[in-house]
């Protein structure tokens, strides 16, 4: 399906004016015509009755709007700049999406809705409006649990920057571009985040290129929505959409390993900090006797230095003020 823009239709202005003119003329002539001449009478009340019909033509468009057309099932065309026009008043707005409601920008109540009567419940009958928008519009899909590839549950949302830029496709090719969008995108998400781990690990290939990388959910935030953008754009691009970004607005650990998962990233945290304590202490234990040496301030044995250096690991790698201990006698 080709997208066909009828640009020579934006002469609504003119056609109302025409319209109005006539309707004026057959009221005139029913007038003239009951009093004086019976078949202008019979002209003017037939024109009456189906003179509002050419009004059905009119069309109007914001910017940023478009209405795809089919005449009696064909498809005649699509309105895409902002105007006034006039068209086949038989033409029908085909748009299969206009009452799909998701959790994206697009889908607020802009008054665009007509309440066209009421049921015996009270309750109304909404008309949605048949045009295309054509915005910039960001899809916030829900949440999902989502296995890594280390088979760790986490939890993933993402919002998508999307927009219609073939209104033809995107009516006719899919049943309903916004679920099937939505659907390419809950797809996508899995997709990629099974080929990533959450956080770095080790023997972890992520670009396919045979040799393990540091690519992760948590670190690589970046590439991963790249990827996810790339791969709903292959999925939707027959829909006549566009991706023009994706980001990740939530990545947690599931609810059922979060605790024990922050209690492994704790426990490395404390290695790593024991690792940097006792490599420091270590230096300053032998700079220390380095110093004693070369300055000659006191001579030890083996057995006495093994005593100074476990004393002063101690001091130096205890997680409490040491208490120091003065000794009034001799050294031996």
């Amino acid at each position: 399906m080709t997208e066909k823009v009828l640009s020579n239709k934006k002469n609504g202005m003119a056609m109302l004016i025409v319209w109005i003119v006539l309707y004026l003329a057959a009221v005139l002539m029913t007038i003239v015509g009951a009093a004086v001449i019976w078949p202008l009478f019979i002209i003017g009340v037939v024109w009456l009755c189906i003179g509002w019909i050419p009004f059905l033509g009119l069309k109007v468009l914001k910017p940023q709007e478009a209405l795809v057309l089919t005449l009696f099932g064909k498809y005649v065309g699509t309105l895409k700049d902002a105007g006034f026009y006039y068209v086949n008043p038989f033409c029908q707005a085909v748009n299969p999406a206009a009452k799909t409601k998701l959790n994206q920008s697009g889908d607020v109540d802009d008054g665009s809705k007509k309440s066209i009567f009421q049921t015996q419940n009270n309750s109304t009958v909404e008309m949605a409006s048949k045009k295309v928008s054509l915005k910039i519009m960001t899809l916030n899909n829900n949440r999902q649990k989502i296995n890594d590839c280390l088979g760790n549950p986490v939890e993933i949302g993402i919002a998508v920057m999307w927009r219609v830029t073939d209104t033809a496709k995107a009516v006719f090719n899919v049943d309903n571009y916004k679920e099937y969008l939505s659907l390419q995108c809950d797809s996508a998400l899995r997709n990629i985040v099974r080929i990533y781990p959450y956080d770095v690990a080790e023997n972890v290939d992520t670009t396919g290129d045979g040799i393990a990388d540091e690519g992760s959910l948590r670190g690589s935030s970046e590439v991963v929505a790249s990827r996810i953008r790339d791969e709903i754009q292959c999925k939707v691009k027959d829909a006549g959409l566009e991706i023009i970004e994706a980001r990740i607005t939530y990545l947690a650990y599931a609810p059922e390993i979060a605790a024990v998962m922050l209690q492994r990233q704790q426990a490395s945290a404390i290695i790593d900090a024991r690792k940097m304590i006792v490599d420091g202490a270590v230096g300053m234990v032998e700079m220390a006797l380095d110093r004693l040496n070369e300055n000659g301030v006191v001579e030890l044995d083996e057995e006495r230095k093994a005593a100074m250096v476990s004393n002063l690991l101690v001091v130096l790698c205890g997680n409490h003020d040491a208490q120091p201990v003065v000794n009034s006698g001799s050294l031996y």
